[in-house]
């Protein structure tokens, strides 16, 4: 059986951490993943964008496209879960998305691709469960898996392969709300230093009638008008815009044409950026 390519989006992001994940995954799935490190100041909003960029880039195929397996590791920074939040699946198209329940990370695709509902797994549950049909494993091995603080090597990409392979894994329904209207945020910002935003442009007040919007300089603490356009070659050299990015279902980004808005503004990943009040 040809098995799925598998994306690893994860804040365990350092050499040994991404070594030791993609060697287990490879040893699962027979190929080398793709194991893309989220770090910076808020790596649950790059990993929200992130998440439905991926799914969002197997669309216009015009036909048939092969599933993928994503995997999520970004654990919510709430301090809730006493050994860590669960992990929970879900199918988008034909393509299998195993996450840490995280509100933030999943609500983006409530808001804009539909989903409304997870599968949450307890781990002890679905290892015992594995152990007393179709896996090879010891109670002793069981106890370890439950116990560790790095389920996202251990448990996450078994979890994957074991759904991959259709076994009766054990788990409990959960309702995924779409986004909260909230302050806008920076979510990524990419190579040129484009500010990739965490909303379509069109939720944006005034962005359909090209209005400008304020936004928060933090190099001098002053709030600068910067006008809406359609597209990016529509701002002018070397001038400030809002427009249509290449991310999301058409968000927002506030760009520099011809240079860094994440320079000139002094911005980076996390912050909000705009007064949407005056």
């Amino acid at each position: 059986m040809s098995l799925p390519p598998v994306v690893s989006l994860t804040d365990c992001a350092d050499p040994n951490a991404l070594a030791r994940q993609s060697t287990r995954i490879a040893a699962l799935f027979g190929s080398t993943p793709t194991v893309l490190p989220l770090g910076g100041p808020d790596p649950e909003g790059a990993a929200a964008l992130t998440l439905l960029d991926l799914l969002r880039s197997t669309d216009l195929i015009g036909g048939p496209s092969r599933p993928v397996v994503v995997l999520v590791n970004i654990a919510p920074r709430d301090g809730h879960w006493p050994n860590g939040v669960p992990f929970c699946s879900f199918r988008l198209g034909n393509h299998l998305v195993v996450s840490t329940l995280n509100h933030r990370v999943l609500a983006p695709l409530a808001s804009y691709l539909g989903l409304t509902e997870v599968q949450v797994t307890d781990v002890r549950e679905v290892l015992e469960a594995a152990a007393a049909d179709w896996a090879d494993l010891t109670p002793a091995e069981i106890e370890e898996m439950v116990r560790t603080q790095f389920r996202s090597l251990w448990y996450a990409p078994l979890l994957a392969r074991w759904l991959v392979d259709g076994h009766p894994v054990p788990a409990q329904p959960a309702t995924v709300a779409p986004a909260a209207a909230e302050d806008v945020r920076i979510a990524v910002v990419d190579n040129f230093g484009n500010c990739k935003l965490d909303r379509p442009a069109a939720e944006l007040p005034g962005y359909a009638a090209a209005e400008s919007l304020l936004v928060r300089n933090r190099r001098d603490g002053r709030d600068i008008r910067v006008r809406c356009y359609d597209r990016l070659p529509d701002v002018p050299l070397g001038e400030p815009g809002i427009t249509v990015g290449s991310s999301g279902v058409g968000f927002a980004e506030l760009v520099v044409r011809g240079g860094s808005a994440a320079e000139a503004f002094g911005l980076r990943q996390g912050d909000r950026v705009f007064d949407l009040t005056s």
